[in-house]
């Protein structure tokens, strides 16, 4: 079985990589060139760990290829997966289909008898029947298979989760596709990895609702947080008590500075728009993509108001990807939070161990640093955005001594009050009791 992967972007490249681990001859194709020059060099384009060696091996070993060339790859595929990107489109929140329409076109022009296409991309529901409707039009005499497989990746634990999912979700318009999917996924199949074969508009529902859901979480126990900071508590204990009970679950509860990346904000948008569409309004999921950014905003307040309170005019950024072990910066909480305190008047120093090349594009005016006590000398606070392993380890005397001022905001939750000892910090948490200077 040859497969074809349309897109090296996230979703694409992880998992073109991860099928040529299981044994597969995958070619992933994109339009760019230079990204397919530093591919085919051996350069991952993404941060993620364990990816990279996995692509030089299976590169190496002559199962994992990569061009610029759609139609002769294509042409030469026994399945066709569709991993380009879906942005949100402005003014309604909905998910922009024009790279899988033009995709599907060629495709369409290009693609063998009994070719199965699977849509990998996250879209909204009724997307494959649309595209197979827009195919089968293209080319009615050629017969193909249609299927929607959304991904379900972590960012910064893709690898795992593409070789260790929880499930596989398969949306299937006929037995042929079902039947190439099984195959597909053969490896995980015997190891009892649950697939959910299920109609093409299923398949689009449960990635939206899947991601929703999971962005309701995160957005609650931030809610929680805020009664907690009025009423005394500790959001913590709080989250740790809830999430012992099964129904709930302890997973996203987490209380930070509101979600980003490149799946909540967009899917939750989406799938909000979609419900308004179709005249069944999904309230709870439009409150979630307000307060989160209502979230984002209120955070930088308080920093500015701090700011205001001791007179700092400089802020050390500790992190600016949407989360650890990722260098993506898409909707991060920095992208918002940072220009807020720009336009408060305040310098902005920043650091970042992977996502600096990405700030650097679109946050201007910012210092960048080499490392985070390079960021937080001569301070007069301190932010941390993103819980990197790297700064769990930070040395508090040290960073104390280096700023000007002495407030330590860790949006996070990452450090307790032992951890301040000594250190002679003024700290700020989430959700949590102040600690007061830790002489």
């Amino acid at each position: 079985m040859k497969i074809a992967m349309i897109g090296t972007g996230y979703v694409g490249l992880v998992s073109g990589v991860c099928f040529a681990e299981f044994g597969f001859q995958v070619t992933c194709v994109d339009k760019n060139p230079s990204i397919i020059e530093r591919l085919q060099a051996g350069e991952v384009t993404i941060y993620e760990p364990g990816l990279d060696e996995l692509l030089v091996r299976n590169a190496r070993d002559g199962r994992l290829t990569f061009t610029t060339e759609l139609a002769a790859t294509v042409a030469d595929a026994d399945v066709i997966f569709v991993a380009v990107g879906t942005p949100s489109r402005r003014g309604d929140g909905e998910a922009d289909l024009q790279y899988i329409h033009a995709a599907a076109d060629e495709i369409a022009a290009a693609m063998k008898p009994n070719a199965v296409i699977v849509i990998k991309s996250t879209v909204v529901v009724g997307t494959n029947a649309d595209v197979r409707a827009r195919i089968a039009k293209a080319r009615p005499d050629v017969p193909f298979s249609m299927v929607s497989n959304p991904e379900f990746l972590r960012e910064g634990s893709a690898v795992e989760d593409f070789l260790r999912p929880d499930r596989v979700v398969v949306g299937v318009h006929d037995d042929a596709g079902a039947a190439a999917m099984k195959r597909v996924y053969r490896p995980l199949y015997l190891r009892e990895t649950p697939m959910i074969v299920t109609t093409l508009e299923n398949a689009e529902i449960i990635k939206y609702a899947a991601n929703a859901f999971l962005a309701m979480k995160v957005t609650f126990i931030n809610e929680v947080a805020d009664l907690c900071e009025k009423a005394g508590g500790n959001v913590q204990d709080v989250a740790r008590a809830i999430g012992m009970d099964n129904r709930i679950g302890s997973k996203f509860l987490h209380a930070g500075p509101g979600f980003g990346g490149s799946c909540f904000p967009k899917d939750t948008r989406a799938y909000a728009a979609t419900g308004r569409k179709v005249n069944a309004p999904q309230t709870l999921i439009e409150q979630v993509v307000t307060i989160n950014e209502q979230r984002k905003r209120s955070m930088a307040e308080r920093v500015i108001e701090a700011a205001k309170q001791t007179g700092a005019t400089s802020v050390a950024v500790l992190g600016i990807a949407f989360k650890p072990n990722t260098d993506d910066i898409r909707e991060a909480p920095a992208l918002d939070i940072i220009p807020a305190l720009q336009k408060a008047g305040l310098t902005v120093r920043a650091h970042d161990p992977e996502a600096r090349a990405a700030g650097e594009a679109v946050l201007p005016g910012v210092v960048w640093c080499k490392s985070a006590y390079e960021a937080v000398d001569g301070a007069g606070i301190t932010l941390l955005l993103t819980e990197w392993n790297a700064y769990r380890a930070l040395d508090l005397k040290r960073v104390s001594t280096l700023m000007s001022g002495k407030l330590l905001f860790d949006l996070r939750n990452v450090f307790n009050a032992q951890d301040l000892d000594g250190s002679g910090l003024e700290y700020r948490s989430v959700g949590r009791p102040l600690v007061g200077n830790s002489a």
